[in-house]
């Protein structure tokens, strides 16, 4: 920690294992209100929390897990085909999102069957 200020950084390779083809920023999502509710097909992602906090909930087509991001210095790298939702945002929160892949709605699982059925092989 430095006294005029924190500093964090990125690098692929280090601590992102893929080269950042697009990156977006979500912000000013009013209270109650949930991000994402999709999967991609080939995009990875790494998502921060760059100021408050929100909960990334990741579906595998069997069971869920939810992550909470409240530090800007915290990522979480998320593999293709895993079903996101981004919830539980704070008051001035700020999720940075780097992906590997340029946007491409094809990319888009968008229906929670579709994707069930892709991840299980039906």
């Amino acid at each position: 920690m430095d006294a005029r200020g924190n500093l964090s950084f990125l690098q692929e390779g280090n601590q992102v294992p893929f080269a950042v083809r697009r990156v977006y920023w979500i912000y000013d999502v009013p209270g109650g209100e949930v991000r994402g509710s999709h999967a991609f097909r080939n995009t990875e992602e790494i998502v921060l929390a760059l100021s408050g906090s929100f909960e990334v909930v990741l579906h595998d087509g069997e069971a869920e897990r939810v992550y909470p991001l409240k530090r800007s210095y915290v990522g979480l790298y998320v593999p293709q085909m895993l079903w996101r939702t981004l919830r539980d945002f704070s008051t001035n929160s700020v999720a940075l999102i780097l992906a590997s892949t340029p946007y491409d709605e094809n990319d888009y699982v968008r229906d929670f069957d579709e994707f069930h059925q892709l991840r299980n092989g039906r």
